[in-house]
């Protein structure tokens, strides 16, 4: 396992398949690459590796991904008795009492569990430096955020420490770690996958859980484990018509993609950013589909406003719920002066206010995806500058407002998050620095498989999986 960091998932599960290496030797060589490299890196904050070689010796299910090595996200993830903190000192002792749904079938696929990966405090950044847990730096470059909240999932991906990592978005934490650490990043449709046991919905299904990986299949399997409502969940969403796996290698036929490089409010794109997305339109035209320019007529600015409002009557409802079992409400000293903000913002909203800005937000929902329903894909930056270095996200801030109005570095991705369509990161442009940027693919409501047929074909002709940062395994 001298090349262990060279194997996407789907390539690890076929050599212990193949009996050329076991899952013990597999999981050794994760742990291993964990040990070497973490301790700079601060990815992992939990290690179960014992866990990990438990798993092994109780013998691993015969799933798509038998035997791989895997880490949850220290975010709202239910692994039965691994830590449940959110990266939040309110929550400290707080451990899950049993497995989510989505966490059952992932056992049941044959992942390992080795850790949890860092995340910034309650997932409210686009970046991950907790004070609960520090800071996790980007493989790619010192001082530069590696993005979030999904920063620490993206940083052991991409520095292969594991093949895949399970990683979640309800404001672009999937994809903006992705564009970051130079990974592919799905946030699936409104209510691909379920949030059983305990939660029904989330931000009004704005917030989607799957992962971060190296290649599209991987991304694909991993929808293809995970995807499925229960019966009563909130949204009826249609499932696939094949599985998503088959999708990669498909032809997507000759497509009709808008794209943009103009953001929706009044700041400018990074002229690098812009250069990807170009260079993207190019290529999918000389790959024959028909590419044509389109803005979005959208107030994102606004957008946001009222998402931002939603969001903070929800994480209000986490902590006044939470008291419940902690035993006491949360104080200021508990949490990130951010985050208490957060919960002050969400208690004084009345419910007639919630139920208008929820209702203006399936608004917004209808407006952004009427306005490209012209189009099978729609492309655009990921982020409208590069990483950020450390500092900017500043959860020391007491101002909701003044700290969400950082977040227009953002804006195309949480637009997707409120209309509820399926969006993907791919990892297509480096600086000129030699930092990876990531162009965003967005597809119809409920179509993963037409953005996968694609992403698949990009990688075909400008394949990312040799591209590796200084630090990694």
């Amino acid at each position: 396992m001298d090349d262990y960091g060279s194997y996407d998932a789907l390539g690890l599960a076929d050599l212990i398949k193949r009996g050329e290496v076991t899952a013990l030797e597999v999981v050794d060589a994760a742990i291993s690459a964990i040990e070497q490299i973490n301790p700079g890196l601060n990815a992992l904050i939990y290690e179960t590796f014992d866990h990990a070689r438990g798993q092994v010796a109780e013998g691993v299910p015969d799933g798509p991904f038998h035997g791989v090595p895997y880490a949850i996200k220290e975010l709202g993830s239910m692994w039965q008795g691994q830590p449940q903190t959110s990266c939040c000192p309110y929550f400290r002792d707080v451990v899950a009492q049993k497995d989510s749904v989505l966490n059952q079938r992932l056992k049941e696929a044959g992942v390992i569990l080795v850790g949890s990966t860092n995340a910034p405090e309650m997932g409210w950044a686009l970046t991950t430096e907790p004070a609960m847990y520090g800071r996790t730096n980007n493989p790619w470059k010192e001082g530069i955020s590696p993005g979030g909240s999904s920063g620490g999932a993206a940083a052991a991906v991409a520095a292969r420490l594991l093949p895949v990592a399970e990683a979640s978005d309800g404001a672009g934490s999937i994809r903006g770690p992705a564009s970051q650490c130079g990974l592919v990043g799905l946030k699936p449709c409104r209510g691909r996958t379920t949030r059983a046991p305990f939660e029904a919905d989330f931000f009004y299904g704005g917030a989607q859980f799957l992962c971060v990986s190296r290649t599209v299949r991987d991304t694909a399997a991993f929808l293809d484990v995970t995807a499925g409502s229960l019966p009563g969940d909130p949204y009826n969403t249609p499932p696939p018509a094949r599985p998503w796996r088959e999708e990669v290698g498909a032809d997507p036929g000759r497509l009709r993609i808008g794209f943009t490089t103009t953001a929706p409010h009044d700041r400018a794109v990074h002229p690098e950013l812009v250069e990807a997305v170009v260079a993207t339109a190019d290529l999918l035209a000389e790959l024959g589909h028909q590419v044509e320019e389109h803005a979005l007529a959208v107030d994102a600015d606004e957008v946001w406003r009222v998402y931002t409002q939603v969001v903070a009557v929800q994480n209000a409802m986490v902590f006044d719920q939470a008291a419940q079992r902690i035993g006491r409400s949360v104080a200021a000293d508990d949490v990130a002066p951010t985050v208490f903000a957060t919960i002050e913002r969400g208690r004084s909203l009345s419910g007639v206010q919630h139920s208008i800005d929820v209702e203006r937000v399936r608004v917004f929902s209808r407006e952004i995806a009427s306005d490209l329903a012209a189009y099978d894909v729609y492309l655009t930056p990921t982020l409208t500058q590069p990483p950020r270095p450390f500092g900017f996200w500043d959860m020391s801030e007491p101002d909701y407002d003044a700290y969400n109005a950082k977040w227009t570095d953002g804006v195309y991705l949480f637009l997707f998050n409120v209309s509820g369509q399926p969006a993907m990161s791919l990892p297509l442009h480096w600086s000129a620095d030699g930092l990876p940027i990531g162009v965003q693919l967005v597809g119809r409501p409920t179509d993963e498989a037409t953005l996968i047929r694609v992403a698949a074909q990009l990688e075909a002709v400008r394949p990312w999986i040799d591209q590796r940062p200084p630090v990694s395994a």
